[in-house]
């Protein structure tokens, strides 16, 4: 259990990482008059990493199918944000 913890850590950390790199992109984008990242791809984004750490600390403090399933929203949390998008 310790390993996808630690796993949905790391993406949940990720999905930190991509909202700060997309809300900065759209503030240099709204400052230099360029078309950026929307306001709809900057909720999507906050309101993902929200919800992904808001599970891994749910994951981190409990044990057993609770954190298994915590780790799990991570996990899906994260595939849908880069598959809808970023891939889509």
């Amino acid at each position: 259990m310790r390993l996808l913890r630690g796993l949905s850590g790391i993406v949940a950390a990720g999905t930190v990482a991509l909202m700060l790199v997309v809300i900065g992109t759209a503030v240099v984008a709204a400052r230099r008059d360029f078309p950026g990242p929307g306001a709809e791809s900057v909720t999507w984004h906050v309101i993902s990493a929200v919800i992904a750490v808001a599970a891994q600390i749910y994951s981190d403090r409990r044990r057993g199918f609770a954190a298994f399933s915590g780790a799990v929203v991570v996990f899906i949390v994260a595939g849908l944000l880069l598959w809808t998008q970023w891939w889509g």
